[in-house]
């Protein structure tokens, strides 16, 4: 092998690594099983095609296309026709180049953006210590009775991305923090799979007690917490939230509509775009539906990609 092969091997080599972990990101959100072929291909500017099928998928192949790889694996890469980019999932990790999946050219149209449910709040936001402090040691519902832990919530103060869910379960209520029992493994894989880390993103639920049994929050119990969710939300002024569940999104929504039909389809709350998925805990319970709600964070990823990404 030549000196210059040298760089361009292991430049390939770096490529394809970095691809095989999207893959496998996609393997653990998505519940599917892909395969990859690097075609060699030159988009635009120094980047890398990588053609994706899913096995045993009517899915039609995508093409990945890994930006800002050396010029010397640019030089040996030939230009292939362009199609809409669709996704934008960038690996993690600092300083990353960036991964775009691309559709083909047929693709549905994203759907429209609905109108807002209630108005903007006035005048300045609170802080989110603000809120804490108003929420206290809550007694405003009889949830308070069978707590260990209020379960506030978790994450950066100003998040671009905030996940709301429905409320805590046995684990979050020994801890205090939500999302950390099976069903919050698996968001973390989600979170990762979008390029973020928990500490980037905001995570909370509609209730901050945890319900007996783990059964669903009553009226009541939502209508006791709601203020406090709206504040935290006005407080962090995120610029996408992602509704985790029916309870989640009929709740900030103000619609009983099933999750069924929510899920997928953009929506606003207070201004702010909201996209309803399904809930963790419901995808261990029903791992077919992965795939569905990976579509759904494809969607926010592509209207929103990370910035710097």
């Amino acid at each position: 092998m030549s000196d210059e092969a040298v760089p361009v091997a292991d430049s390939l080599a770096e490529v394809l690594a970095d691809v095989r972990r999207y893959l496998g990101w996609h393997r653990d959100v998505a519940g599917e099983e892909l395969h990859a072929a690097c075609d060699g291909a030159l988009v635009s500017g120094k980047a890398v095609n990588v053609l994706v099928t899913v096995e045993g998928s009517s899915t039609p192949p995508v093409v990945v296309e890994y930006a800002e790889v050396s010029a010397e694996v640019a030089s040996v890469a030939e230009p292939v026709s362009e199609a809409p980019v669709v996704v934008v999932p960038p690996p993690p990790g600092p300083g990353a180049p960036g991964i775009s999946v691309r559709a083909p050219a047929d693709s549905p149209p994203a759907a429209p953006v609905e109108a807002t449910v209630q108005a903007p709040s006035a005048g300045e936001p609170p802080r989110l210590d603000e809120v804490r402090r108003a929420l206290g040691d809550c007694k405003r519902c009889k949830l308070c009775s069978g707590r260990k832990n209020l379960v506030f919530g978790v994450g950066n103060p100003k998040a671009r991305l905030v996940f709301v869910g429905e409320g805590p379960g046995a684990e979050e209520d020994n801890q205090g923090i939500p999302f950390v029992g099976a069903a919050g493994q698996l968001l973390t894989k989600m979170i990762v799979a979008m390029g973020y880390t928990r500490d980037e993103v905001y995570i909370c639920n509609v209730v901050k007690c945890r319900p007996p049994g783990n059964r669903n929050p009553e009226p009541d119990e939502i209508e006791a917490c709601q203020p406090f969710l709206e504040a935290q939300l006005n407080a962090i002024r995120p610029s996408v939230i992602i509704a985790l569940g029916k309870f989640a999104a009929q709740t900030l929504l103000r619609t009983d509509t099933p999750i069924t039909r929510l899920r997928g389809q953009w929506r606003e709350y207070v201004g702010v775009p909201l996209m309803p998925t399904f809930h963790p805990a419901y995808l261990l319970r029903n791992p077919a539906e992965k795939k569905a709600a990976w579509t759904d964070l494809q969607a926010v990823m592509a209207r929103f990609p990370k910035p710097g990404a």
